[in-house]
């Protein structure tokens, strides 16, 4: 019985030992998710311009985050274009590039308007729940700020992203996105026809709520293209 005892004691230590290195494992992993969105929330809201030099000190700081979690963070940026590192000179906030829009705006207007189908379709009762809330705040019309708007926008597309059950769909819409979103913020004081998206986004959640797959995969289509004409007509045609 003595024996037995100290097996059980080992086995109980070995699993008090296991479960600190799956408790610190998961610790560096949230340390690290919160690195990268507080980095990524700066480069897409330009706080971090294109083509600025990536202060890998001065975040640690400003972030009060370890180096470790900070560069695994940079590492996942640059996998999304939004940093690159040169070696011998360092990282860098990417450039934005008119030239990209056509291209990003052919991979959302199909993957977005996908989303929002199969948000449609599988809409759950959380999600149900946020999109309703999010639709009172846009036909209530008590957001005026441009930058309010900007950030109820990220919401709506994200909730949908979310409310479509798909990881690989929404992760890869999360990085198209973001492209997105940096143009998006180098017009946002230009006069931007946000006003108009607003309205597609109460066509488009209303859809969604309804369950009619059709009208808010074709609600989503416009409402991309319309993305793409607005910052084209502000940077190319003035």
């Amino acid at each position: 019985m003595a024996a037995q005892v100290r097996v059980v004691g080992q086995r109980s230590g070995a699993l008090g030992a296991d479960m600190a290195v799956v408790e610190a494992g998961a610790a560096a992993r949230s340390q690290s998710e919160e690195a990268y969105l507080r980095i990524r929330d700066r480069i897409v809201c330009l706080d971090m311009p294109p083509g600025s030099v990536v202060q890998e000190a001065r975040l640690r700081e400003d972030l009060e985050i370890g180096r470790t979690p900070i560069r695994e963070a940079l590492q996942r940026l640059a996998h999304e274009n939004l940093v690159r590192s040169i070696p011998h000179r360092g990282t860098f906030v990417t450039d934005v590039n008119i030239t990209d829009l056509s291209r990003i705006t052919e991979v959302r207007v199909v993957l977005e308007a996908h989303a929002a189908r199969l948000a449609a379709e599988r809409l759950g009762a959380a999600d149900r729940e946020s999109l309703t809330e999010m639709l009172g705040v846009l036909e209530g019309g008590g957001v005026s700020d441009q930058r309010d708007l900007m950030r109820l926008d990220q919401k709506v597309h994200r909730r949908i992203y979310r409310a479509a059950r798909n990881s690989f769909l929404e992760s890869t819409l999360e990085r198209y996105f973001n492209l997105s979103l940096r143009l998006w913020y180098l017009v946002l004081d230009r006069e931007v026809g946000l006003r108009e998206a607003v309205k597609e986004h109460v066509e488009m959640l209303r859809a969604i709520l309804a369950g009619d797959a059709d009208a808010a995969e074709e609600s989503m289509r416009r409402h991309v293209t319309g993305f793409e004409r607005e910052i084209r007509k502000v940077l190319v045609e003035r």
